[in-house]
């Protein structure tokens, strides 16, 4: 007698403890609805900022390779101090390395320095280029739409990601209070039995049983408070911002269950997944395109004017007398214009060229061979889920029925025990089977949805799923 009445007190002190872990990770929580957790998702996770600048950095490479079709124009001005052993000293040539010198080599070095001044512009157009700038720009182009599609499919893969995390802690916190539930109909259980022990009417071994599912239970609601926590925790990191009290809204995820009327073998064209291999060929087909076309010549239209100074005087009766006056050298003497046609056509690169290209076209082989392979690997995710989904539906239907079969048999065989006509480990069993059937119909349930969203990824059409949802 005394050996079962003693785990009534440190049993009430430990069910005390766990509805203080359960107010922790209750209290002061912001309860988040599933669109709200979409929203900030796209707006908070880091990843998807650092694609959508990626986006954003490639879009102006496009503008830079329009600005070939420009003319190239340099302009320079200098002024020099040299020595004078070169006629008329030397000067810096327009965006040149080689110091550019003049006139002939004197018998006897003149070390004599003197000033000199010179300014210039050139003009290159390539007006004639074959298509060449053409190529670069759909090349550009091309990898924008990629890191477009990249963006775009990371973004729902994402969301497939944050909606998937909502219904994992939505069905944690339903079992928690599945298991808060248990651990109560426990414990009134114990104090019933203990006080059947104490009346004599109950063996002693009838509590010492109560109180060991008291404490399963017990246990039981505490590892479902620790998965709804890491699950509210990865989650929380989903939508950007990591938070230990983190709650979500059950919606009707729970009143009602997914309709299968759209159900289709046929992919969407539209597909993220999809879309981004089907970018990385198009890329490479403009990157091989530019390739090939950059082996060819182009033909442009220069231009030149020039002014020059020099500090050596050009006096016929004076030969090469420096003047050390630093006006004279300074300032432009003499100026000189050049325009032309120029044709320029590297023969030899070809040979470069032509094994490039080689390249590129085993690389639109392979974007080829992949995007087929993710076609069948979506194609196959795609009748998977159909199934799933199918049996999912069945199984949530089937649910409710285990469930009223659970509780009835709960019932009898808790009348049958107060009434003397069947044991405690009889009574016990069909309190498991209870508590099982209570966390079966909630996980089929969420299943159900979970098979629903796994459709939606499939198809790569996201509204299959939120038009659903109320």
């Amino acid at each position: 007698m005394k050996k079962g009445i003693s785990y009534i007190r440190p049993l009430s002190q430990v069910f005390g403890l766990v509805l203080l872990v359960s107010q922790g990770f209750s209290g002061q929580a912001q309860t988040l609805s599933l669109s709200q957790a979409m929203e900030q998702g796209v707006q908070n996770y880091p990843f998807l900022k650092a694609k959508q600048a990626e986006a954003k950095s490639i879009e102006r490479r496009v503008q830079l390779a329009k600005t070939e079709y420009l003319p190239s124009i340099v302009v320079q001005d200098q002024y020099t101090f040299s020595t004078n052993n070169s006629i008329h000293g030397s000067f810096f040539p327009n965006e040149g390395t080689t110091i550019s010198t003049s006139g002939g080599i004197r018998p006897e070095p003149v070390y004599q320095p003197t000033t000199g001044s010179f300014v210039s512009a050139v003009i290159d157009w390539r007006v004639v280029n074959f298509g060449r700038v053409k190529a670069n720009v759909e090349v550009a182009q091309a990898d924008w739409k990629r890191a477009q599609a990249d963006y775009e499919n990371e973004l729902f893969q994402h969301q497939i990601r944050v909606i998937d995390a909502y219904l994992l802690l939505l069905i944690q916190q339903k079992l928690v209070e599945v298991q808060r539930t248990n651990l109560d109909r426990a414990l009134t259980f114990k104090r019933v039995v203990d006080a059947g022990v104490q009346s004599g009417m109950r063996a002693a071994v009838d509590s010492s049983l109560a109180t060991a599912e008291a404490v399963r239970a017990r246990l039981s609601l505490l590892e479902s408070q620790q998965r709804a926590q890491v699950q509210r925790l990865r989650l929380s990191e989903l939508v950007g911002e990591v938070q230990k009290n983190l709650q979500v809204d059950s919606l009707g995820f729970y009143r009602t269950l997914p309709q299968t009327t759209f159900l289709s073998d046929s992919l969407s064209p539209k597909n993220p997944v999809l879309k981004l291999f089907q970018t990385q060929l198009s890329l490479s087909v403009a990157r091989s395109n530019a390739i090939k076309r950059s082996g060819l010549p182009f033909i442009s239209l220069v231009g030149a004017a020039w002014a020059r100074g020099s500090g050596v005087s050009n006096a016929a009766d004076v030969s090469d007398v420096a003047d050390f006056s630093f006006s004279r050298g300074l300032g432009y003497q003499v100026s000189n214009y050049l325009v032309g046609v120029a044709a320029r056509w590297s023969i030899t690169n070809m040979l470069r060229v032509r094994q490039e290209y080689k390249s590129e076209q085993w690389q639109i082989d392979r974007f080829r061979y992949l995007y087929n392979e993710q076609s069948l690997r979506i194609n196959r995710q795609n009748q998977e889920a159909d199934t799933q989904l199918t049996m999912g539906l069945e199984l949530a239907k089937q649910a409710p029925i285990q469930l009223k079969a659970a509780q009835q048999a709960y019932n009898q065989a808790k009348a049958r025990y107060q009434s003397g006509l069947t044991d405690l480990p009889t009574l016990f069993q069909s309190f498991v089977t209870l508590n099982r059937a209570e966390i079966d119909g909630y996980v089929a349930t969420s299943n159900a949805w979970r098979f629903l969203l796994l459709k939606a990824a499939a198809e790569g059409d996201l509204s299959l799923f939120m038009n659903q949802v109320k």
